[in-house]
């Protein structure tokens, strides 16, 4: 998944961005590459542009507050993007196809390095920091909420929806996982596919994917 760091300005607004965003950027950015144990708060200010004393500044509760933030910074960026997917495309099937070419693509224009920030951040904490774990669980379920809605808008009965929804979310992030670590889309691709087989099915017609 991909995210932008280390620029002082969006390439989609004109104002600069703020010392607070560009250290959320860069925290998301080294979490998602190094994990949540790798990414120190010195790396962070350095890669921010940003000094120690700002960091505590806008977060007081360090690495793990940080943490958090990156993780709401995944999930929004993820969000956004099946929004983004899941409107331009009213078939629920060919939109789950056009959603993990486009993991495939973000993760092969970062030569394999910018898997997803949520799980990324997450793994391995969750027992040791609840507020890492809530912020991700509610990534998770928003995302399934977002496919749940698309699928019930195509037709489907809320429960099947429902199913069908956190498939699709565990389908999608295991492959991306599995992708990163093969340094090859098959498994992406593979994935949409055969979730719009499922799709389909569910729908009672004949796969066109």
């Amino acid at each position: 998944m991909r995210t932008r760091t280390r620029h002082q300005t969006d390439p989609h607004q004109a104002a600069p961005v703020g010392t607070r965003e560009r250290i959320i950027r860069a925290a998301s950015s080294l979490m998602q590459r190094q994990g949540y144990d790798g990414t120190g708060i010195k790396q962070i200010s350095q890669e921010a542009d940003a000094t120690l004393g700002s960091v505590y500044h806008f977060f007081p509760g360090g690495k793990q507050e940080l943490a958090v933030a990156a993780v709401h910074r995944g999930d929004e960026e993820f969000a956004d993007l099946l929004r983004e997917i899941l409107g331009a495309e009213p078939d629920p099937a060919q939109a789950l196809v056009d959603c993990a070419r486009s993991l495939a693509e973000g993760l092969r224009e970062s030569d394999w390095s910018d898997g997803c920030p949520v799980t990324a951040t997450a793994l391995g904490t969750a027992h040791r920091f609840p507020d890492i774990q809530r912020a991700a669980a509610d990534a998770f379920a928003r995302w399934r909420g977002l496919v749940r809605e698309h699928l019930q808008a195509a037709g489907m009965a809320e429960d099947v929806a429902g199913d069908l929804a956190t498939t699709v979310i565990s389908t999608l992030e295991g492959a991306e996982l599995a992708a990163q670590v093969a340094r090859d889309e098959k498994p992406l691709l593979l994935a949409g596919r055969h979730l719009a087989q499922l799709i389909h099915l569910h729908q009672g017609g004949a796969s066109t994917v």
